[in-house]
Protein backbone atom coordinates (compact mmCIF):
# COMPACT_ATOMS: atom_id res chain seq x y z
CA UNK A 1 0.00 0.00 0.00
CA UNK A 2 1.58 3.47 -0.46
CA UNK A 3 -0.11 6.41 1.18
CA UNK A 4 -0.74 9.20 -0.73
CA UNK A 5 -2.26 11.67 2.10
CA UNK A 6 -3.61 11.56 5.32
CA UNK A 7 -5.73 12.82 7.88
CA UNK A 8 -7.49 12.39 11.19
CA UNK A 9 -11.24 12.41 10.86
CA UNK A 10 -13.41 13.97 14.20
CA UNK A 11 -16.99 14.23 13.59
CA UNK A 12 -17.76 16.56 16.68
CA UNK A 13 -21.14 16.62 19.23
CA UNK A 14 -21.22 20.26 18.60
CA UNK A 15 -19.54 21.27 15.02
CA UNK A 16 -19.06 25.03 15.16
CA UNK A 17 -17.82 24.85 19.17
CA UNK A 18 -15.32 22.39 17.70
CA UNK A 19 -14.19 24.68 15.17
CA UNK A 20 -14.16 27.42 17.17
CA UNK A 21 -12.17 25.31 19.49
CA UNK A 22 -9.58 24.04 16.97
CA UNK A 23 -8.85 27.68 14.79
CA UNK A 24 -9.27 29.85 17.89
CA UNK A 25 -7.89 28.18 20.87
CA UNK A 26 -5.56 25.96 19.73
CA UNK A 27 -4.79 28.12 16.57
CA UNK A 28 -5.13 25.62 14.07
CA UNK A 29 -4.60 27.35 10.32
CA UNK A 30 -7.27 25.78 8.11
CA UNK A 31 -6.08 24.18 4.76
CA UNK A 32 -9.47 24.26 3.27
CA UNK A 33 -13.44 24.37 3.90
CA UNK A 34 -16.18 22.70 2.23
CA UNK A 35 -19.88 21.64 1.83
CA UNK A 36 -23.21 24.02 2.71
CA UNK A 37 -21.91 27.03 4.60
CA UNK A 38 -24.40 26.66 6.94
CA UNK A 39 -23.15 23.05 7.85
CA UNK A 40 -19.46 23.45 6.66
CA UNK A 41 -16.65 21.03 6.98
CA UNK A 42 -13.10 22.26 7.87
CA UNK A 43 -9.97 20.82 7.23
CA UNK A 44 -6.94 22.05 9.43
CA UNK A 45 -3.42 21.93 8.98
CA UNK A 46 -1.60 19.27 11.43
CA UNK A 47 1.82 19.90 11.01
CA UNK A 48 3.01 17.12 8.32
CA UNK A 49 -1.13 15.83 8.18
CA UNK A 50 -3.98 17.12 8.62
CA UNK A 51 -7.24 17.25 10.63
CA UNK A 52 -10.57 17.38 9.67
CA UNK A 53 -13.89 18.48 11.15
CA UNK A 54 -17.09 17.14 9.08
CA UNK A 55 -20.48 16.24 10.11
CA UNK A 56 -21.15 15.63 13.41
CA UNK A 57 -22.32 12.76 16.01
CA UNK A 58 -24.74 12.30 19.28
CA UNK A 59 -21.55 9.37 20.69
CA UNK A 60 -18.73 10.01 23.39
CA UNK A 61 -15.45 10.53 21.99
CA UNK A 62 -13.64 7.42 22.01
CA UNK A 63 -11.09 6.55 24.48
CA UNK A 64 -8.71 4.68 21.72
CA UNK A 65 -8.20 7.76 19.74
CA UNK A 66 -6.08 10.64 20.75
CA UNK A 67 -4.07 13.35 18.52
CA UNK A 68 -0.28 14.14 19.38
CA UNK A 69 1.08 17.45 18.63
CA UNK A 70 4.45 18.39 18.53
CA UNK A 71 4.86 22.18 20.56
CA UNK A 72 8.04 23.90 20.75
CA UNK A 73 7.42 24.64 24.38
CA UNK A 74 4.69 22.80 26.64
CA UNK A 75 4.77 24.33 29.41
CA UNK A 76 3.93 27.69 28.02
CA UNK A 77 1.32 26.07 25.69
CA UNK A 78 -0.20 24.63 29.00
CA UNK A 79 -0.55 27.84 30.20
CA UNK A 80 -1.62 29.41 27.49
CA UNK A 81 -4.46 27.07 27.25
CA UNK A 82 -5.32 26.24 30.75
CA UNK A 83 -6.23 30.51 30.85
CA UNK A 84 -8.31 30.07 27.99
CA UNK A 85 -10.50 27.06 30.26
CA UNK A 86 -9.22 24.03 28.25
CA UNK A 87 -9.43 21.15 30.16
CA UNK A 88 -5.88 19.81 31.18
CA UNK A 89 -6.23 15.95 31.89
CA UNK A 90 -2.96 16.10 32.97
CA UNK A 91 -0.06 18.51 33.49
CA UNK A 92 3.52 18.55 31.62
CA UNK A 93 5.89 15.45 32.97
CA UNK A 94 8.90 14.25 31.03
CA UNK A 95 8.15 10.45 30.17
CA UNK A 96 10.25 7.30 30.74
CA UNK A 97 10.95 7.41 26.92
CA UNK A 98 12.23 11.00 27.25
CA UNK A 99 9.57 13.52 25.86
CA UNK A 100 8.05 16.00 27.58
CA UNK A 101 4.08 15.72 27.69
CA UNK A 102 0.90 17.29 27.99
CA UNK A 103 -2.72 15.94 27.78
CA UNK A 104 -5.77 17.79 27.33
CA UNK A 105 -9.20 17.80 25.91
CA UNK A 106 -10.85 19.15 23.07
CA UNK A 107 -14.81 20.16 23.78
CA UNK A 108 -15.99 16.41 22.88
CA UNK A 109 -13.47 14.98 25.48
CA UNK A 110 -11.16 13.95 22.68
CA UNK A 111 -7.64 13.39 24.24
CA UNK A 112 -4.87 15.70 23.07
CA UNK A 113 -1.20 14.94 23.64
CA UNK A 114 1.04 18.18 23.60
CA UNK A 115 4.98 16.63 22.84
CA UNK A 116 8.14 19.12 23.22
CA UNK A 117 10.86 16.85 21.93
CA UNK A 118 13.98 18.01 24.25
CA UNK A 119 17.11 18.99 22.43
CA UNK A 120 18.92 16.24 23.89
CA UNK A 121 16.43 13.64 22.99
CA UNK A 122 17.38 10.79 20.05
CA UNK A 123 14.55 12.28 17.95
CA UNK A 124 16.61 15.27 17.22
CA UNK A 125 20.05 13.43 16.27
CA UNK A 126 20.69 12.71 12.85
CA UNK A 127 20.14 8.60 13.00
CA UNK A 128 22.35 8.21 9.71
CA UNK A 129 25.75 6.05 10.20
Amino acid sequence: MEVLSSRVLLRPRDPGRSRRFYAETLGLAVHREFGPPEHPGVVFFLGQGFLELSGSTRDEAGAAVSLWLQVRDVAQEEERLRKAGVTVLREARQEPWGLIESWIADPDGHRIVLVQIPSDHPLRRDQRP
